[in-house]
């Protein structure tokens, strides 16, 4: 069982991840990285994010690869679409191929990355 200070570390990679995300994709986008900017960009992500962890219970196995970083990132891309699609933001098939590859590639990378560590020191 993981204690409720490591579990909410682990909450804070998951939301370190997304909101590196959103900043990478406002520089690349020439929006600037204000603090609000990427507030404004990010909430939508971290929304699905937060329900991902809710709905995997991550806070029991926040390092499994399988099922708790895939529920996790499945909800922040589909959450996190459906919520900028709400509120009029841009929902391209691009984007989504790009948001959901990226936010992948980070949300289950650090998961892959602390399980791989941990066989080899076993």
């Amino acid at each position: 069982m993981v204690r409720p200070r490591q579990a909410l570390g682990w909450l804070g990679v998951d939301v370190a991840c997304v909101l590196l995300f959103c900043a990478v994709g406002r520089r690349s986008h020439d929006e600037g990285l204000s603090a609000m900017g990427v507030a404004t960009t990010a909430w939508p992500f971290l929304s699905g994010t937060a329900l991902g962890w809710l709905a995997a219970r991550a806070w029991r196995r926040p390092t499994a690869l399988v099922p708790t970083g895939i529920v996790v990132w499945v909800c922040t891309v589909a959450v996190g679409m459906l919520l900028r699609k709400a509120t009029s933001a841009g929902v391209a098939a691009s984007f989504v191929v790009v948001a959901s590859t990226v936010t992948a590639v980070l949300l289950l990378g650090w998961r892959a990355a602390v399980q791989l560590s941990a066989r080899k020191s076993a």
